[in-house]
Parts: structure tokens; sequence; C-alpha cells
């Protein structure tokens, strides 16, 4: 078996240069003088002000001693038919002996780093709330883990890959928690592997949109019961995402290698397609050019490159036929009904936001709460809320209490 090491990032001296030297070569295109910021686009008085602090300002130093602050590790993890691969993870454990395995699986355009701002409130609950055990690896194709080796590695894998790590760490009985990417992630690890992943908290969800043909009961239900004004608000941006927001994802899962050029030749190219989505995703949140650019020099200084992280919406877009699916299944199979309990926290600014009731076709719900402020980074911008939440639904009087046999997550 391959050891675990411990890692920290360490980025070569030179390509931080060539990532100044990138800059300072880079065109900027026009923009039109009456048109309202952000509805094109990323705006180019902000491109510029980023790109001039990247180039000249920003310390990657300062932001690398930061992130080397996390436990970090490497390992390296077989995955069946597609070899081996170097996986980088944050590993904290609780100082709580019987506190509750967790992991925490990233998105796009995110990365391992979003588990720091929830990782330090996890750890402790106290005597009146439930302390966990963190894991937070980099999928294969993000950070600091390997690129894939070859196409098709599908959800199926990354969980595999997910799965296996917590085992190699001694997490036989764990719980997961994800968001974007990372809710597709989820959703595949308590498929395939319920025996171990004994619940399922996320904070975006695509739920099947129900009819009275596939799920009788919850139509009724569904037919009975009004939306709430919350609802609607949610299906409003639903909708406001799938005619505004999606070119991104069309682009990623039709021509990724194109899309790939671009923002591998230029970083600035990377900072507009990453940075107009920290802005339109998130709930008025206030992104300091720090934060911004540590979360965009990860993905550029990643060890796959930029344009490795796209490869995984082609991939999803056309998935082979799988147990009767058809293609283009991935929501299909996260649509579909598992027997794990399932918690879900809502927050307005979501990109998919469903009627409430459909999520009830998805697994036993545990938990569910609606939030008034947050959007796609929930444990970015609303860390202290979603740890509540995992508290609560993990706590006693909880619907995920005691999941994991023998640890409670509470102090002895």
């Amino acid at each position: 078996m391959a050891a675990i090491t411990p890692y920290k990032v360490n980025v070569p001296e030179e390509k931080i240069q060539r990532l100044k030297q990138q800059i300072a070569l880079a065109d900027f295109p026009d923009e039109l003088p009456d048109v309202e910021p952000w509805t094109r686009g990323t705006p180019l008085a902000d491109l510029k002000r980023l790109a001039a602090y990247w180039q000249n300002g920003f310390d990657w130093r300062k932001q690398e001693a930061k992130i080397n602050e996390l436990p970090q590790y490497m390992t390296q993890i077989d995955v069946e038919e597609f070899g081996t691969y170097d996986i980088h993870f944050v590993h904290y454990p609780s100082p709580v002996q019987n506190a509750i395995p967790l992991l925490f699986c990233h998105g796009w355009p995110g990365s391992f780093i979003e588990v720091s701002k929830i990782l330090p409130l996890l750890l402790d609950g106290g005597q009146d709330g439930p302390s966990f055990h963190v894991v937070a690896p980099s999928m294969v194709d993000y950070g600091f883990s390997s690129g894939a080796k070859k196409a098709n590695f599908q959800f199926e894998q990354h969980a595999e890959v997910f799965h296996k790590l917590m085992l190699k760490l001694g997490y036989k009985k764990y719980v997961a928690q994800g968001g974007d990417l990372g809710y597709f992630v989820v959703r595949f690890l308590a498929m395939q592997y319920p025996e171990s992943v004994k619940a399922q908290h996320v904070n975006m969800c695509h739920p099947p949109e129900i009819s009275a043909t596939s799920h009788p009961a919850l139509w009724a239900q569904f037919q009975a019961t009004p939306l709430t004004d919350y609802e609607k608000a949610g299906i409003a941006r639903s909708r406001w995402f799938r005619e505004e927001g999606f070119g991104y994802n069309l682009l990623h899962s039709t021509r990724p290698q194109t899309a790939g050029y671009a923002i591998t030749a230029n970083p600035v190219s990377l900072l507009a397609w990453i940075y107009e989505k920290l802005h339109d995703w998130t709930d008025g949140y206030s992104w300091t050019d720090d934060e911004a650019l540590t979360w965009i020099s990860i993905y550029y200084f990643s060890t796959a490159g930029a344009a490795a992280s796209q490869r995984i919406y082609y991939e999803k877009t056309h998935r082979k036929p799988r147990e009767g699916f058809p293609l283009k299944a991935a929501y299909l199979e996260v649509q579909r009904y598992v027997d794990v309990p399932l918690g879900y926290s809502r927050f307005p600014k979501e990109i998919v936001l469903l009627p409430n009731i459909w999520t009830n076709a998805m697994g036993p719900i545990a938990f569910l709460a609606e939030h008034e402020k947050g959007g796609h980074f929930a444990a970015w911008e609303q860390s202290e809320v979603l740890v509540k939440d995992l508290r609560t639904m993990f706590g006693k009087g909880g619907g995920a209490y005691g999941v994991v046999p023998g640890k409670s997550g509470y102090k002895d």
C-alpha cells in the first residue's frame, strides 16, 4: 500500500515569474459603455485592476504559506481500469476521539481551499454539538492531485478515489458533504458505497421534476401544496441561471479542449472565466482581491493545469449507456432515490433551486433548511451557517444522529 506523506504547496519560482510575464503581454478588448455592468461578463475595469494586482502586487508566497497551515498530505490511489493517481488532500482529525468522519467534496470553480473556513468550526463541537474528523481531497484534474490519464474518467471514478482514500485513512464509516460537482460526487458515493457512506449532506441539489407517472404520491402532495415565496424566488433564480449563466457549462461540456487553450495560453482569460462566477454565484459576498486571486491561482498552478478541470463536464454529458440509462444521464443518475439519509441546506443565490417536495424523490430527508443569505459557495460565504446545519443534522435529535456506529461526535 502506498504511503501517506505530508505535503506542502511549493510552486516553483519560475512558474510565478512566467505568470507575471504572461499577464504583462495580455491584450484587453474594449467594452460597450452603455451596458449594465456584469450583464455581458466580467467588466473591463475589474479585470484590468485584478490583472495588474496579480502581476505586481499579489503575494502568492504569502497565500501559499497560509495554505500550508492546513494539514495536507499526498498518497497514491489505484482506480480500477484507470491506473494510479497521486491524490492531494487535507486531513484534520478532531481532538474528540469519537468524532464523525466527514468527507468534504469541492466543485468548480472551487477547490480544497473551500474547507479552510469551516475546518476549525467542525473540529470541536464542545459538549453541545458533534465534532468531525475532516478530510478534503482535491479531485483528479484539480488542485495538486494528478490529472486524468484517459478519457471517460467519470463521477464513478471520482467517488472510487474518495472512498478508497477514506478507507486508507481508517474511516470505514463516514458521512459526505458537497456542492456543485461535489454534489455529484456525494450522490455517487452514496449510490456506490452505502455500506460506508452513512449520510449525505448537500448545499446544491438537483432533484427530478416529478410527475403523476414517475412519483404519484409526491405529485399529489406537490399539487396540494402551494409554492412558497422562497421556492418561487428559487425557481426564478434557476431560470436566470439556465438562460443567462449556463454558457460556461455548454462550452465545458462540448468543447473543453478548445476552451482550455484560452485559459491556458493567458492567465487573464482564466481570471475573467472564474472571477465572473465568483461574482455571479454569490449573494453579494465581498471578495477581497487576495481571496479571489488565491482561488484562481490554485487553478493556474494546479498539477494538471486549469484546462483539466473542465474535463468532467464533457464526461458527464457524454456518458455511455449504463443500467438502462441513456446518454447524458449524469443528472438522471444522481436524481435516483438512494436509501441513505439526505440533508439539504438551501441558499437563495444558489444556481439551481427547485421545489422542496421534489427532494423527497432522492432519499430519506434527514434535514432541510432554507436560509435568507448565501449562494453557491456555502462553505466560504456562510461557513458558520453551514456548520450549524451539519451540527443540527448529526446532533442529538437530528435526522442523522448516530448514523456512524459508535461515533456520535460528542465528547465522552
